[in-house]
């Protein structure tokens, strides 16, 4: 599956605020320039109108969890065929992708290492070894590294910024 590979910082220098692309060791502030936008007429930023405003917004939820239009929209359609609040529902199948979750127990420092653990069949679901980022975890699914995996010094480090992150409500991991 595609996904986007240029500069991160570009992406939360557009949105004007950090999207969490890079890993935590660092403030944003000291990695990359986040005071104007990319671009040779960055500093001039105007007034949004409301559709630009609705866009923005799409544009940072679609960059955080790394995730190309197509793709976001079939998750809206998804989101807006459920019953409830489209928008909660958009964010909760989002939340629910096998890559967000991984990044979410702390075994990758960003949604990106993630993914690419995920990809690299470091991931077992239920015992199985699951190589699909856009994989969506249910409710009671048992989520874990391999063995080898877990020997790995970048998962180590993930899991240490983790515990400085703080932990999620939904998630529980032993």
């Amino acid at each position: 599956m595609a996904r986007y590979l240029g500069p991160t910082c570009k992406l939360s220098r557009r949105e004007g605020t950090d999207l969490f692309l890079k890993s935590g060791v660092r403030p944003l502030e000291s990695k990359c320039r986040a005071d104007s936008a990319p671009g040779q007429h960055g500093q001039r930023r105007g007034r949004l109108s409301d559709y630009g405003v609705q866009l923005r917004e799409k544009q940072k939820v679609r960059r955080i969890y790394g995730v190309l239009e197509k793709q976001f929209r079939g998750y809206y359609r998804a989101a807006a065929s459920i019953k409830g609040n489209t928008g909660e529902n958009l964010l909760t199948l989002l939340e629910s992708r096998l890559d967000n979750v991984v990044y979410r127990m702390g075994f990758g420092a960003t949604r990106a290492e993630s993914r690419q653990l995920v990809a690299h069949n470091s991931i077992l679901v239920n015992g199985e070894k699951v190589n699909i980022a856009s994989f969506r975890v249910k409710e009671g699914d048992l989520v874990g590294l391999r063995e080898k995996s877990k020997k790995q010094l970048r998962v180590q480090t993930a899991m240490q910024l983790a515990a400085q992150r703080g932990e999620v409500e939904w998630i529980s991991v032993d």
